[in-house]
């Protein structure tokens, strides 16, 4: 393995609706994701607001059942997140 490289874990493929909140909010902001692993998400927004750096991912309306997640990087409207505890 090259030096500064990581193996990334094996992603899969979704492309599924999604719902972001914020700061245990209940105003849920649609996005999709587009991939996901044990430890992280990408996902696409449609909207240009930019997203925080903590946000919580679900995949039903319900925040209750999401996922704490930080952002990791953005790029457009496309962010990588990383699931936290």
């Amino acid at each position: 393995m090259a030096l500064g490289t990581k193996k990334r874990e094996t992603r899969k493929s979704l492309r599924q609706p999604g719902w972001i909140t914020l700061d245990g909010g209940f105003a849920a902001r649609p996005c999709v994701v587009e991939d996901l692993s044990s430890t992280g998400a990408r996902i696409t927004i449609e909207d240009r607001n930019t997203l925080p750096a903590k946000l919580r991912l679900a995949f039903s309306r319900d925040a209750r059942t999401g996922r704490a997640c930080e952002v990791v990087w953005r790029e457009g409207r496309t962010f990588g997140v990383k699931f936290v505890r």
